[in-house]
């Protein structure tokens, strides 16, 4: 198996639409419950509106994970301008749902960034790997919970980051 990092990036105005696609993309994310590290929505800084979906998964080759992104309800629903697919090596070990560290009034955060790789260490660390497309390094991602967003940059030693608002997804 191998873990790959998927994450479709909204097209502008499409929140009715994926709000409409919700429930089939669920019912498909059920398919992989036992095969996903983390998942979950990217939002706008008020965290009031989606702006991507974001899943991290483990699967045995690249045409399972052609299947798992491009079979995705929100991609044939014409939901996403982009979907960005990477390899993903998994420097903490574990899942979202094996986070035990949380903090009360710490916000998620996914931060990506073209930085090499770094070995880090925090409480604060969801999940966190390195992106490569074939066996070249392209950057990191690290699912975090910081205070703002430039915490969650500074928490990966980020020079240049892309942050965007995340939170757990799946059912309620």
């Amino acid at each position: 198996m191998t873990q790959y990092f998927v994450h479709g990036r909204d097209r502008a105005g499409t929140g009715e639409l994926k709000g409409r696609l919700t429930e089939g993309h669920w019912a498909f994310m059920d398919r992989y419950a036992e095969e996903l590290i983390a998942r979950g929505p990217t939002l706008t800084e008020d965290r009031e509106e989606s702006t991507g979906s974001l899943h991290i998964v483990d699967l045995p080759d690249d045409e399972a994970l052609k299947t798992f992104a491009y079979d995705e309800p929100y991609y044939l629903g014409g939901a996403f301008d982009t979907v960005e697919l990477y390899r993903f090596h998994n420097h903490t070990g574990r899942t979202m749902w094996e986070f035990t560290t949380a903090v009360d009034g710490l916000g998620r955060y996914l931060v990506l960034t073209k930085d090499g790789p770094r070995p880090l260490t925090s409480d604060h660390l969801i999940v966190y790997g390195d992106l490569l497309d074939g066996d070249v390094h392209v950057g990191r991602a690290g699912l975090v919970e910081a205070p703002d967003a430039a915490a969650a940059a500074e928490l990966l030693q980020a020079a240049d980051a892309e942050v965007h608002p995340w939170e757990f997804g799946g059912r309620r």
